[in-house]
């Protein structure tokens, strides 16, 4: 069990989501399933298995830059019952890899869970081509793929202990940077499928993914400033989505979905989907990347660029929240 703690969710924080995961979450993992398999597309270092290779070698493949052969790889290794575990850079996993990810993870139900590092800005110079901002929307429209997207580093480890207990392919979703904020300096319980209501609130729901959650929570301070009471939800589970969360919220006057991540397919999307069959919900406000491609720059200047910076995104709910009510 990974238990958080002020200590250590500073601990944590300093690996950065990918380094809590393979640094922490994998050897907790370990101790009630000995044969996990790890593979890697050149990225070990990068997501922090050093030390699990040099502990386990027998149990570590790196596979080389070849996103499509590690799929295809460790399926054959899932079909022998082994537990196996993949990472690559998000974009990658998820476009390289579509076919493969779609044939062996979701047709064929192989038993692996994909890490995806460096989701959204996270790899900042290395331009459009490397930020993932499309890998919601893919992975969600395969079918039986579970998508978790956690909130911080400590969350990471939790998520992928968690990943390790069902029989389903996974696709763990890994945004922000190393010393990545903190929303947890507790311990709480993990359960895939169930969201996390953060911030109590009853005027605004947000509903927060990945690095946006600590962002939505700094937003909500200046948004309360103007006496406007806002909720806060952890949606680390986008598929399956928690739909009696969304059901108990609905008092709201308006709802508002974030991530680093195409407004098109991703959160916003999964959530307009359940309430566009629904009756009486208020209106939802999308926020994250408005279906454009970014000027390469640092990751600040990334979500700046994306009006994802929490000053800008308490300026955009407060402007719907006026005009909308």
């Amino acid at each position: 069990m990974v238990e958080i703690n002020k200590l250590n969710a500073r601990i944590y924080s300093k690996l950065g989501q990918s380094g809590a995961i393979f640094g922490i979450g994998l050897f907790e993992a370990l101790k009630s399933i000995s044969n996990i398999n790890v593979l890697s597309a050149d990225m070990s270092t990068t997501a922090g298995l050093d030390r699990f290779k040099t502990l386990y070698p027998d149990l570590f493949y790196n596979v080389g830059i070849a996103e499509q052969n590690l799929v295809g790889i460790a399926a054959g290794m899932a079909s022998e019952g082994k537990k196996v575990i993949i990472t690559a850079q998000a974009a990658f996993i998820s476009m390289r890899s579509c076919e493969q990810v779609r044939q062996y993870m979701g047709y064929m139900h192989s038993n692996i869970i994909a890490v995806g590092i460096g989701a959204g800005f996270a790899l900042t110079f290395f331009g459009n081509t490397h930020y993932a901002i499309e890998d919601i929307s893919i992975m969600r429209s395969i079918p039986e793929m579970v998508i978790l997207s956690p909130s911080d580093a400590g969350q990471a480890a939790k998520a992928l202990v968690a990943a390790t207990e069902i029989d389903s392919p996974v696709y763990i979703r890994c945004t922000g940077t190393m010393n990545c904020p903190i929303v947890y300096f507790e311990d709480y319980a993990f359960e895939i499928g169930k969201s996390i209501k953060v911030k109590e609130g009853s005027d605004v729901t947000v509903f927060a993914t990945g690095s946006m959650v600590y962002n939505s929570l700094k937003a909500a301070e200046t948004i309360e400033l103007e006496g406007i009471s806002v909720r806060v939800i952890d949606t680390h589970t986008i598929k399956p989505l928690d739909f009696e969360i969304i059901q108990n919220c609905k008092d709201s006057n308006l709802f508002v979905s974030i991530e680093e991540h195409n407004i098109i397919g991703g959160l916003g999307t999964a959530i307009s989907e359940f309430i566009a069959s629904k009756s009486k919900f208020p209106p939802l406000l999308r926020l994250g990347v408005k279906d454009i491609f970014s000027h390469p720059g640092d990751y600040a200047y990334l979500l700046q660029q994306n009006r994802l910076q929490p000053a800008q995104i308490a300026e955009d709910i407060l402007r719907a929240y006026k005009n909308d009510i």
